[in-house]
């Protein structure tokens, strides 16, 4: 991954595997989770995302998941299990000792967030950010997109979506073998379970984001969310500095 100015503290999960996290700020604790084929540092860090929420008094907390940034990519398909991402979260949150915090992410970051609120998870307040309702109830269809991808490295058309796709890939230093096993563990989650989901969230996406289906069918189908809009689509909403400022906003409210 790209240099941070965090460095990473690293701990164990539940079976063994070595992930990294790196905070920033002090004050109510608040979990986030980057996207595919990114990093806490490329998600949260880098655009000053983690800096606005932190400036506002959160402790924010940002692991890189399995098989991406500075947490171990092993390539043994026996490491991927279906939600094996929510597990690492669950991990995380008892190794930190966190029973009162809020909990978010981007993209991927944004449907393991809302695997771990199936599971159990307790957070205050949600973020699901870049994410649509299609892209819960339907990962294993996004799943294809992505394994097309990796499966043809170097042949994508210039300037195609897939091209865009691995050209920020190799900006992120992303480890194919170790990120196909990652596609293994997507879950589908139903729009019961959806529904189901009672905090007080924050559904967030790029005005041109259409990548995981419709942000504002997500939000209907929520019982206490808000749905807000930043530039750019699904790649370039990220570099927005409107990203961090309407998640610092939501959970400070």
């Amino acid at each position: 991954m790209a240099n941070s100015p965090i460095e990473p503290t690293f701990f164990e999960s539940f079976d063994g595997t070595q992930l990294a996290w790196r905070e920033l700020g002090e004050g109510r604790p608040v979990v986030l989770l980057h996207g595919f084929f990114s990093d806490a540092f490329t998600n949260w860090i880098r655009y000053g995302h983690a800096a606005a929420i932190a400036a506002r008094g959160f402790r924010v907390i940002m692991p890189d998941l399995r098989a991406h940034g500075s947490s171990a990519k092993p390539h043994d398909a026996a490491r991927y299990p279906p939600d094996i991402l929510a597990q690492d979260g669950f991990a995380l949150l008892g190794h930190l000792g966190l029973t009162d915090y809020d909990l978010g992410g981007y993209s991927l970051g944004a449907r393991t967030t809302v695997r771990m609120l199936v599971k159990g998870a307790t957070p205050r307040r949600v973020v699901i950010a870049g994410m649509g309702l299609q892209g819960l109830s339907g990962a294993t269809r996004r799943a294809d997109h992505f394994r097309h991808i990796l499966t043809n490295l170097g042949k994508h058309e210039r300037g195609s979506p897939e091209w865009l796709a691995e050209a920020f890939l190799k900006t992120t230093k992303g480890d194919p073998v170790a990120l196909l096993h990652i596609i293994d563990t997507f879950v589908d989650t139903t729009e019961a379970q959806v529904a189901a989901i009672t905090q007080p969230a924050l559904v967030l996406a790029g005005v041109d984001d259409n990548d995981n289906g419709s942000a504002e069918a997500l939000t209907a189908i929520l019982p206490n969310a808000t749905y807000r809009t930043v530039p750019g689509g699904h790649m370039s909403s990220v570099v927005q500095p409107e990203l961090g400022q309407e998640i610092a906003d939501f959970l400070a409210a």
